[in-house]
């Protein structure tokens, strides 16, 4: 079992543990680049992978293969990968693009602060729009307060719960000081299931990342192709197959770019074929500097002439969220910042009649036309999320 079988986001506010909850998990610091490292603060998605594990004496769940409630011998159970959001709010187009990758997910609501804290709510918004059902609260630094305290904060969250319509557990816990972990794996185990995947599906992968592998230096005959990151949402992927990227780069004109696999990872191990689950590399034969500096992220994987259209125009249905904040109608030439999937562009309103959103989208997206376009608008020099819109039947 090389690949995990299900892709969880976290959510939540910044600094009430998310990354230090995946790391007490994991053993891994999802926190990267160099500027992450510096602020102390998620900027790009993380991810880490975890295996969940079954004592096969007291049948207790943890990450380790010795038991550490009884010593005993532990059998795999499933394979997860964490794809780790930023909580800052400045960065909520970027936990928009992570919603579309995940099969479930972990929102963490520090129990110190009153809930629910303004990226808690907008990350549930984001959630429930993303239709990421499949949800598990974890009440984060329940070391620092008061019993009355806690109980206080846990009767907060339930009322957040109970106001979107979210089923969901909610679990006391401390990533400090790794407590309640085998309480947080059950809750995984039962409340996020492996979806159930069609292999005979066209594959199709969302991308989040594309780099350059290749050590400065690296003498032009031990060059390798360019790598794109992502999760797959539908179908399998084969070493050797042609595949095609959309909407391509800037410099080509955006045309639809041809390739070969030349590899498949999930994280250091390679695979033959790779399908839905976790976060997978594509080896490529492209020049690496096409895809340097996440140059393809947002970008769409598939079959050659098997991927949805690409879209510089956009004509949506929009439907705002409930929120106390009073929007303005859209006007003309108004900038707004359009998620879709993965991609994350800028919308040039041409007109707002009613419902009927008309936008210039630059870069253009791929994206199939059933999927909810996630809007965002600037109100007060920050951008804040206004809702999400549909391509209207009509076309573009």
């Amino acid at each position: 079992m090389s690949q995990p079988e299900v892709t969880i986001g976290t959510a939540g506010h910044i600094a009430h543990g998310k990354t230090s909850l995946i790391y007490a998990l994991t053993g891994k610091l999802t926190l990267s680049h160099s500027e992450e490292l510096k602020r102390g603060i998620t900027i790009k998605l993380g991810y880490a992978d975890m295996e969940i594990r079954k004592c096969d004496k007291c049948e207790k769940l943890s990450t380790k293969k010795k038991c550490p409630f009884c010593g005993g011998e532990t059998s795999l159970v499933r394979k997860v990968s964490f794809v780790d959001s930023p909580g800052h709010e400045s960065l909520m187009a970027t936990v928009a693009a992570a919603s579309s990758i995940m099969d479930g997910a972990m929102l963490v609501i520090a129990a110190n602060e009153p809930c629910p804290q303004p990226q808690t709510e907008e990350h549930l918004k984001v959630l429930k729009l993303a239709g990421v059902n499949n949800i598990i609260v974890v009440q984060n630094k329940i070391d620092l307060v008061s019993d009355e305290q806690a109980v206080e904060n846990y009767n907060q969250i339930k009322d957040l719960l109970a106001r979107y319509d979210v089923d969901a557990p909610v679990i006391p816990a401390s990533a400090h000081r790794s407590s309640n972990f085998d309480v947080i794996l059950q809750a995984i185990e039962d409340f996020i299931p492996t979806p159930k995947r069609d292999k005979s599906k066209d594959p199709i992968m969302l991308t989040v990342r594309s780099f350059d592998v290749n050590k400065p230096g690296t003498d032009i005959s031990d060059l390798v192709g360019g790598v794109v990151g992502g999760s797959i949402i539908s179908g399998e992927f084969k070493v050797g197959q042609k595949i095609e990227i959309r909407p391509g780069v800037k410099e080509k004109g955006f045309e639809p770019i041809v390739t070969e696999i030349a590899s498949l990872y999930s994280g250091k191990e390679s695979l033959k074929k790779a399908s839905p689950g976790g976060n997978i590399a594509i080896g490529t034969k492209l020049d690496p500097s096409l895809t340097g500096n996440d140059a393809l992220a947002g970008r769409v994987v598939g079959l050659t002439g098997k991927l949805p259209p690409v879209f510089s125009e956009l004509k949506l249905r929009v439907e705002s969220f409930d929120r106390d904040i009073d929007f303005k109608p859209f006007i003309n030439n108004e900038v707004v910042l359009v998620n879709a999937w993965t991609a994350r562009s800028a919308g040039y309103v041409k007109s707002f009649k009613k419902d009927i959103l008309e936008l210039s989208v630059k870069p253009p997206v791929c994206i199939d036309p059933s999927v909810k376009v996630v809007l965002s608008r600037k109100v007060d020099g920050r951008w804040r999320l206004f809702g999400y819109g549909v391509i209207d039947e009509s076309g573009t």
